[in-house]
This record gives structure tokens, C-alpha cells and sequence, in this order.
């Protein structure tokens, strides 16, 4: 087992990805697993929910400050980086405290990894990161070059760093379906920016598997992207309008749908990567990896050379209302 008796650190770990993370770990018989945020009510919640796992150590701070980040990454072999400001209108209304959070934080990390000599770093970015029109595109872009150039800028240091880019993550705090639950519980209405958007979406599963799988598969400075199904926003809103109304016997006809347009930054469609990168990038059977500029490119099993394009939600046929259906009800999220 990889983090068996192993020191892990997950900064942002009472955030969704941290916890599903944790999980995982939990099960490979870890020495001790820190766990880094700065909210103080997730952090009780979670002491409590694991009481009994004398392996779990709860840390507030913040990525913001370095001097906090190299204390908690004492002794560490792995650094999970999954803390960010990560909510597009937060991150256009406030622009310079998402760059602290989302650029200067990795730049912490980043430094005090090699400080503490930590084996492994993997960074979780975004597909909003690609073509970026708002503000947290870019800053999680700059974050994912500062991780594929530490490869370049590190000196002697042995420690390895790598990214991952997610899609969205189906029921995550903050995502759509919650939101748009509570929005029919509450008021029977559901507020759509723009039905014709499309978006990749991944189960919380996938995206700590993937996390994971990164982790051990890294050589140093690669992107790895996980191969995601494509949802129309459109068909997303009629699943949830019918199994919420269902689940709880409310009248479909009640439930008014309130279409607001993109709000700013938003895209119609999201991209996996760019045709550049798609140029040099390695495909496996569940994923694509994009290969650091700075060293050479290491042997993967089941790898072939991925065929060159774009690979945005807007291309691909979305998967059909049954699927997302399906989806929906095996990950319990209504």
C-alpha cells in the first residue's frame, strides 16, 4: 500500500476533495494524516467525526502564510494541495485576495516543500484554469505553471511536484445540485444562468481516485486530467426538477425555472485542455497526461500519444438524461 505507515498532509482538508481524500488514505494504514485548513467549524466537526483515529492531526492555518504551511509540512513524505478560493463570482468581485489565496499559497507550498524535503506535491487545479476568462481560471493557470516549473527551479531538491485538473465534482459544496435543491425545497424555483452551458462532471470517487493515482504515478511536473462525461446544463435541470419533486411529492408545474444569463466570467463551455497541450500529451485508458516541458518524458503503461484537439464540453455528444439520471441516484446526492 503507497501511504502505508506514511506522514500525509491534505491542506484544505475539510473542503470536499480533502475529505473524500482522507478517506481513501485512511484505508492504506497511514502513520499520521495532518489535516491544514483555516475553518475553525469544519475542523471541530471533522475532530469529532473521527474521535477515535488517533492518526489524524487538525491544524488551522492558512496557505497565505509560509511560516504556517512549512510548520505543518514537518517531517511530511506527501502534500495533497487542494485549498483555494474557488467560487467564480467571489473571485471576480474580490480579484487580488483570490491571487493570495490561489498563486501566493502555491508559491508557500511550493517553497516549504523543498524546505522540508517532502517527497511528493500534487496540486488539484480545474478545467476553468484553460482559456480562462475569470479571474479563478487565471489564478489556478499561474498556480499550475508555478507547479510544473518548480520541476525547473528547484535545484538539488529530490521533491517531486505534479497537477491535477478537475472538472466539476457532482454535489460538491457550492456546486449545482445541492444549490438547486434547496432552491426547489425552499422557494420552488430553480435559478439557471444559461441552459445551453455544458460542463465536465466527475463524482467526488473519481476526482480523489484520480488525486490519488496522480500521486503515485508522478514523475514530475505533468498535468494528469481525468476523462469525464460531458453534461448539458439543460438536461441537468430536468433530472433534478423531476426526482426532487418526486422524492418530497411536489408538483412539478410549481417548480418555475428563472433563467438569469452567465454571470461574469462564466463560460458556455469548459476545456480539458488546450490543442498545444493536447500535441504533447499522453493518453491512458481513464486519462490524459501532459508531460512536464523541463525533463524527459517518462514511459506509461497502456500510453499512447493522444490525439491532438481541444477537448472542450462544448464538442462531445453529452452523455443522455438516463445517464445523468443514473448518476445522480447511485451517488445518493438528492
Amino acid at each position: 500500500m503507497f501511504f502505508q505507515d506514511k506522514k500525509i498532509l491534505i491542506i484544505g482538508g475539510t473542503g470536499t476533495i480533502g475529505q473524500g481524500l482522507l478517506q481513501k488514505i485512511l484505508q492504506e494504514e497511514p502513520r499520521v494524516v495532518r489535516v491544514f485548513s483555516r475553518d475553525e467549524q469544519k475542523q471541530f466537526i471533522m475532530q469529532n467525526q473521527y474521535a477515535e483515529d488517533t492518526r489524524l492531526r487538525f491544524l488551522i492555518g492558512d496557505v497565505r502564510s509560509y511560516d504556517r504551511v512549512a510548520s505543518a509540512m514537518e517531517d511530511v513524505d506527501f502534500v495533497f494541495h487542494t485549498a483555494a478560493m474557488k467560487h467564480v463570482s467571489f473571485c471576480e468581485y474580490n480579484p487580488f485576495e483570490a491571487v493570495l489565496t490561489n498563486i501566493i499559497g502555491t508559491y508557500n507550498v511550493i517553497k516549504a516543500a523543498i524546505a522540508q524535503k517532502v517527497k511528493k506535491v500534487i496540486f488539484t487545479s480545474t478545467d476553468k484554469a484553460i482559456s480562462p476568462t475569470n479571474n479563478y481560471g487565471a489564478t489556478k493557470l499561474t498556480a499550475e505553471k508555478l507547479i510544473t516549473s518548480a520541476e525547473h527551479s528547484k535545484g538539488s531538491s529530490k521533491t517531486i511536484f505534479a497537477s491535477v485538473r478537475f472538472g466539476n465534482v457532482m454535489g460538491s459544496r457550492g456546486s449545482v445540485i445541492p444549490l438547486f435543491k434547496k432552491q426547489i425545497l425552499e422557494k420552488r424555483e430553480m435559478t439557471v444562468t444559461d441552459q445551453s452551458m455544458s460542463r465536465f462532471m466527475m463524482t467526488l470517487d473519481q476526482a480523489t481516485s484520480l488525486t490519488i493515482e496522480a500521486m503515485k504515478l508522478a514523475n514530475g511536473g505533468e498535468t494528469f486530467i481525468l476523462k469525464m462525461p460531458v453534461i448539458s446544463l439543460r438536461d441537468l435541470v430536468q433530472v433534478l426538477k423531476e426526482e426532487v419533486a418526486n422524492r418530497h411529492h411536489i408538483p412539478q408545474e410549481e417548480i418555475n425555472l428563472k433563467e438569469i444569463g452567465l454571470r461574469p466570467g462564466e463560460k458556455k463551455y469548459e476545456e480539458l485542455m488546450t490543442y498545444d497541450e493536447s500535441l504533447h500529451a499522453i493518453e491512458l485508458p481513464d486519462m490524459f497526461i501532459i508531460p512536464s516541458p523541463f525533463k524527459p518524458q517518462p514511459q506509461y503503461k497502456n500510453g499512447k500519444k493522444a490525439k491532438p484537439g481541444n477537448y472542450q464540453s462544448g464538442d462531445p455528444q453529452p452523455i443522455s438524461i438516463e445517464e445523468i439520471r443514473t448518476f445522480i441516484l447511485q451517488e445518493n446526492l438528492i
